[in-house]
């Protein structure tokens, strides 16, 4: 799903958003998201799943082309661990 389908979805629903209302509402949470990640929280959404942020150390590699090492400066990345309510629904 795309996030413009996402907010497609909250304008079928029974409460009805328009496109604008229900576009700000997911910008908003997904702006939140961003922010609380970039903070260093985690965020957690029962029946969906955690969002966490992994950091890795860095290390030296090797340029394939040249042969010559470089180093790879230390990075964050985002993992996500879905709950078991998501994985039921998914599974089944």
């Amino acid at each position: 799903m795309k996030k413009s389908e996402l907010i497609a979805q909250f304008g079928k629903s029974k409460n009805s958003l328009t496109h604008y209302q229900a576009e700000t509402v997911v910008n908003v949470i997904f702006n939140s998201m961003a922010e609380a990640l970039k903070d260093g929280d985690n965020i957690e959404i029962r029946g969906l799943g955690s969002f966490a942020i992994r950091e890795h150390n860095s290390y030296v590699s090797r340029n394939p082309k040249s042969g010559d090492p470089i180093e790879v400066p230390v990075k964050k990345s985002i993992y996500f661990k879905a709950g078991k309510e998501i994985r039921e629904r998914v599974d089944h």
